[in-house]
């Protein structure tokens, strides 16, 4: 039916740090009938999926999914292992970080927030004392997000490991990787950590709907004990029907088929080119936003985060009025700032299934934008990039310039 509003011709650039967008060949797995989530048919696909979504966390243990949202595996993660009044630990990485202690609130927790300015990563060295000074052991667990999405900043886990193992203390480690797992290198296992959440709609390419928790045999052991209420998120409920491919109730059948191709894709493709390709599509726009003379949010190029960049506006400039005026020009999304930092900062999402002409397109919206919205700027940025991305195709995987 006709409308009063022209046809866009040309694909969205969806250029926000997810959802990201889904790859043909996932819609079109995703594509069938809905089958009987009690049948055989199902089984074999339930048993495809919870074998082959560990070895994107890197892990031998259990992985639970559920029809939900990455908060939702947030809730999943504290509510089977917690009980009322438990104290744990978390940092104040940015809004997801906040998001996720406020949950603890509402759940019956006692968080502790180690708070920071939002521009670098967790302090492993603060982890480390406070829990070196509860000499009786009172905090339950530490809770630390590997990449902060509303501010482009990446921790790392295995040295907060490294903090409790110091400090010798039995707190459980959960890692909030929503945003970074299949973009960032993570290891479950290896790194020891005992609960690690994600959700389906950013590195693993799915539309929004799928929560994951990963369990550690301590966290397994412990839940057993927990307290706090759950039912739908119960991991209890999760065991008896997964070990044979099925699920306590209707599971997404066909976000599930999704989940099959993305884990098959990134098998193909290569964690370490995976990896690879995120870094490198990460440096080329940060030498974008360095060749227009804007700032990083992120201070410490230790914590700079692969998978989205976080860009500070110019005093007296609003983000949201610069996004809007490269939506209707350009008709391509960038990540708003979120909270304390909305207004101020604008994000360049660099993840998922996309390639270097797909980053120097969206650079190159955002260059243009700059222009149009008359945000102070120098010319160049994109050109950077380009000459950045050039000479990295020129070396092997891994090896490129950071």
């Amino acid at each position: 039916m006709p409308t009063n509003t022209p046809r866009i011709a040309g694909r969205h650039f969806l250029q926000i740090p997810g959802p990201t967008p889904v790859p043909d060949r996932i819609l079109r797995a995703m594509d069938r009938a809905v089958i009987d989530h009690r049948g055989p048919e199902f089984q074999k696909l339930g048993q495809r999926v919870l074998s082959g979504i560990k070895s994107v966390f890197k892990t031998k243990g259990a992985v639970f999914i559920y029809p939900s949202s990455g908060t939702g595996a947030w809730e999943a993660a504290l509510s089977n292992v917690l009980s009322p009044g438990d104290k744990i630990l978390m940092f104040e990485t940015g809004h997801f970080a906040t998001l996720w202690k406020n949950m603890a609130v509402k759940l019956g927790a006692k968080p502790e927030f180690i708070e920071s300015d939002w521009r670098s990563g967790v302090d492993a060295a603060a982890i480390e004392e406070r829990l070196r000074a509860d000499k009786a052991h009172e905090i339950k667990a530490v809770c630390v997000v590997h990449n902060e999405t509303s501010t482009g900043v990446t921790s790392s886990v295995a040295d907060v490991r490294k903090a409790l193992d110091a400090a010798k203390h039995p707190a459980l480690l959960m890692a909030d990787t929503v945003s970074s797992l299949a973009s960032i290198d993570f290891r479950h296992d290896e790194w020891g950590v005992d609960v690690t959440v994600t959700g389906s709609q950013k590195g693993l390419m799915l539309p929004p709907g799928l929560g994951f928790t990963a369990a550690s045999e301590k966290a397994l052991k412990i839940a057993k004990t927990a307290k706090l209420p759950k039912s739908f998120f119960s991991w209890e409920e999760m065991v008896g029907p997964n070990a044979s491919g099925f699920f306590p109730y209707t599971p997404a059948t066909n976000l599930l088929y999704g989940l099959a191709e993305a884990i098959d894709m990134l098998q193909e493709e290569g964690f370490t080119r995976v990896f690879a390709r995120h870094k490198r599509h990460a440096e080329a726009t940060r030498r974008a936003v360095r060749g227009w003379g804007l700032e990083i949010l992120c201070r410490d190029p230790k914590c700079y985060s692969p998978i989205v960049t976080a860009i500070m506006m110019p005093a007296g400039h609003d983000s949201d009025a610069f996004r809007k005026v490269v939506l209707e020009n350009f008709d391509m999304s960038l990540g708003a700032g979120l909270s304390k930092i909305a207004g101020k900062v604008f994000r360049i999402g660099h993840l998922g299934d996309t390639n270097d002409l797909t980053i120097l397109g969206a650079l190159s919206g955002v260059e243009m934008g700059l222009e149009l919205a008359q945000v102070p700027h120098k010319k160049g940025g994109v050109q950077a990039a380009m000459a950045y991305l050039a000479e990295a195709a020129r070396m092997p995987v891994g090896n490129a310039a950071e």
